[in-house]
């Protein structure tokens, strides 16, 4: 196998879905007379959050969706962005709400998200769709570990019964994906910072998924030969004075053991902002009681 065959392209997959979204978008206007529309809130001048919130507004506008932007000073009180989360949460063309983390310190997150209508947390962050997620029901799936799943499944098939390891136990990432994989039938290890050999447990794996935000923490000559690896970490650093990114896994050992690795950038990063984009359109179907189009 070849190493430009062992990798897993996240941009290609997610140009597909968002090419898919937009068909969506276009029937839904065309038989049911309405457009899907995401609202997303940034607080203060954080300069990553602003180039993020900016490209998920030119990506629902590409996929005929209505953009709603709502760009607010650090000033903001929570008292004034509950007020807004309100607004939205009662204006019917507004499907999907996302507030962009980090917020400002006078601002708890954990009651910002807990305020978003359940059935508009596209982040997927509510603690009644990790209750859904857990138990089966049908909720909105969190962005990233669901792209990550998606690239998995495009790539293996059928997952069942494959050992897969998660590096990292967030409630964004690491707990949810551990639960996708669950849902498709994987044996799951959830490895963290109290992990007793953490080689040992990533040489077990069919499937690798870091998540904890360490430059090239895994190394190469952990994994298995013919796994499959996920790095959802993107982390800079500086090589020779210029500044670099990486994920989680020392990519370029890890790249000739593995049969699918992503790379940093253009793996699992260009999947987050499609799967909000799918779950917009999911929540706006189930908001009017219209069947998803195929």
């Amino acid at each position: 196998m070849s190493d430009s065959s062992r990798i897993i392209d996240g941009k290609a997959f997610a140009e597909k879905l968002r090419a898919k979204i937009a068909e969506q978008v276009a029937f839904l206007k065309e038989k049911h007379g309405f457009t899907p529309g995401l609202a997303v809130v940034l607080v203060g001048e954080d300069p990553a959050s602003k180039v993020y919130v900016r490209n998920k507004g030119e990506q629902t506008k590409a996929a005929g969706m209505a953009s709603f932007e709502y760009k607010l000073p650090d000033t903001t009180s929570q008292a004034e962005m509950l007020a807004l989360i309100d607004k939205l949460n009662k204006d019917p063309n507004v499907n999907g709400i996302l507030c962009q983390l980090p917020v400002p310190k006078q601002i708890d997150p954990q009651a910002i998200i807990n305020a978003i209508d359940p059935d508009k947390d596209v982040d997927g962050f509510h603690v009644v769709n990790a209750g859904k997620l857990a138990t089966g029901g049908e909720g909105l799936v969190p962005c990233t570990p669901y792209g990550c799943l998606l690239l998995l499944k495009d790539r293996l098939g059928d997952l069942a019964g494959k050992h897969a390891v998660v590096i990292g136990r967030s409630n964004i990432v690491g707990k949810p994906m551990a639960q996708l994989l669950l849902n498709e039938s994987c044996t799951v290890t959830i490895a963290h910072s109290k992990t007793k050999d953490l080689p040992d447990e990533v040489r077990r794996a069919d499937i690798v998924v870091a998540a904890v935000g360490r430059p090239e923490m895994v190394k190469g000559d952990w994994i298995k030969e013919g796994a499959t690896v996920i790095d959802v970490g993107i982390n800079r650093i500086e090589v020779n004075g210029k500044g670099k990114l990486v994920g989680d896994v020392e990519y370029a050992t890890a790249l000739p053991r593995a049969a699918g690795i992503t790379p940093v950038p253009g793996g699992v990063g260009p999947m987050t902002i499609g799967l909000l984009l799918r779950n917009t359109l999911v929540a706006a179907c189930r908001q009017r009681g219209v069947k998803l189009p195929d």
